[in-house]
């Protein structure tokens, strides 16, 4: 269990819940984000963070800034923790309203299509993202897959068929190695067939191991054959071929990002094994690098939104995360971009409900969230505000206490067993460092999946600090 701070003096204490209250004011309607649009200002990245991977208000809020960021701000596209190709197919719906399929123009052959059809088969024209949505499928699904996600992606439909805005959902994870492999070989057997034999290569290296990248991570283990050497060799070959040959902008970011995911991906599987935290390092480092392409893709203007756990988008400087020499896209972004260019926003709450599973690939449940026990920022807020609140921190250093001594911060991840919250969902943070502003909820409420869920017990394992 992290260590939590203890019990302040009374005067202390008082003067702790006196400066939370200076600092917050009631988050009732979007409205309400004022003082955060003032804050972010000309920020070109808002990283904008969630306690849990299956909190409504998370979810709802965090699309709520979203929106005034889009339509106020002229923010260009969001980037969330997700895998590219999902978030591609996504991407494309929002952007070509007319079509539910995914065009790509090729030199000689024309247009091919890939599906895009939903459950309910609908014209693009017609779908709604929650047709759009029924595609996920790795657990856990209900990440993206919810009523939350599905109104924020129709409501960006619509913006961007009103104003022809072309703002994108792209997914930035690195989980995606065989439809990524599958994708560049679709890719380069349609534009440079001299390539296809490298392309082959790759893939007939991991063919092996029947889609699964648990079981290639552990062969590698056992022998010291890996497929590093033909995933690097083909990544190298696409980028120059890329740069160089006048390919759709659209269709070569996606070639260009499988290739990546594709490399990503296999050295984080091979890390994973090792039971280090290297693994956690090169997932983060993808997603940050997946993001900065992004922005370089759609021109100096771009503006980024991103949504992840808050365990990615928290500075990891001010958590025990750098004492185990991890770092993550919040520390690795404001280190690249510049502090004034980026403002990361947490969440946290007090008590609830939450989807969560008790075990990876147990089929999910609604589970109770208990009061945040007492030296705990989210007990402070508790009693400070008592109600959704939003509190947009100074950029001083040395700002109000509370902002700069360490205590529990709760994070929730896909798995979560309250009854032993205590042994690893309370991360010692440092709040005025790790974000730029908080939302805080007193009471929240469960996700709402778009559908149930079975259990998955051959779901890919994945590695994640506390909490995430």
């Amino acid at each position: 269990m992290a260590t939590l701070a203890p019990a302040d003096a009374a005067a202390d204490r008082a003067a702790t819940i006196a400066g939370i209250r200076a600092l917050s004011r009631p988050l009732r309607t979007a409205d309400d984000f004022d003082p955060l649009l003032e804050r972010i200002g000309p920020a070109r990245i808002v990283l904008i963070g969630e306690a849990s991977h299956g909190t409504s208000e998370y979810y709802r809020w965090r699309a709520e800034l979203s929106r005034r960021l889009i339509a106020e701000r002229g923010f260009s596209f969001v980037a969330v923790e997700g895998d590219w190709p999902d978030c591609l197919r996504i991407s494309r719906w929002l952007t070509d309203p007319a079509t539910d399929r995914t065009a790509r123009q090729t030199p000689d052959q024309g247009t091919k299509t890939a599906s895009l059809s939903g459950a309910d088969g609908a014209d693009g024209a017609d779908r709604s993202a929650r047709a759009a949505l029924a595609h996920f499928d790795r657990w856990p699904r209900w990440m993206w897959a919810n009523e939350e996600v599905a109104d924020f992606l129709d409501w960006l439909r619509d913006h961007n068929t009103r104003t022809g805005a072309g703002v994108g959902f792209y997914g930035l994870d690195v989980y995606s190695l065989w439809e990524s492999m599958a994708a560049v070989l679709d890719y380069v057997e349609d534009r440079y067939p001299d390539l296809v034999p490298e392309a082959q290569r790759a893939w007939a290296c991991f063919e092996p191991y029947d889609g699964d990248p648990g079981a290639y991570a552990h062969a590698t283990r056992m022998v010291p054959a890996t497929c590093e050497d033909e995933v690097v060799s083909l990544l190298a070959a696409l980028r120059s071929r890329t740069a160089a040959a006048g390919d759709d902008p659209e269709a070569a970011l996606d070639a260009r990002q499988n290739a990546e995911v594709a490399a990503g991906a296999e050295r984080y599987y091979r890390a994973m094994v090792r039971a280090d935290d290297q693994s956690w390092n090169i997932r983060d480092r993808h997603m940050a690098d997946t993001l900065d392409r992004l922005l370089e893709h759609r021109g100096p203007d771009a503006k980024a939104i991103v949504w992840e756990h808050n365990t990615h988008v928290g500075d990891a400087r001010a958590t025990p995360m750098a004492d185990h020499g991890m770092v993550n896209v919040g520390q690795l972004v404001r280190e690249r971009h510049g502090a004034a260019d980026v403002v990361a926003v947490g969440m946290a709450g007090h008590h609830g409900t939450v989807v969560a599973a008790d075990a990876w690939g147990a089929q999910a449940r609604v589970l109770p969230v208990p009061d945040a026990p007492e030296g705990t920022h989210e007990q402070l807020l508790h009693e400070a505000l008592g109600e959704a609140s939003l509190a947009v921190f100074p950029t001083v250093a040395d700002g109000p206490r509370w902002l700069t001594r360490p205590r529990g911060h709760r994070a929730i991840g896909v798995v979560y067993r309250p009854g032993r919250e205590r042994f690893g969902n309370w991360v010692p943070t440092v709040l005025g460092r790790r974000y730029d502003a908080l939302c805080y909820f007193d009471s929240t409420e469960a996700l709402h999946p778009l559908a149930a869920e079975p259990a998955q017990p051959d779901a890919e394992q994945e590695t994640y600090p506390s909490g995430e």
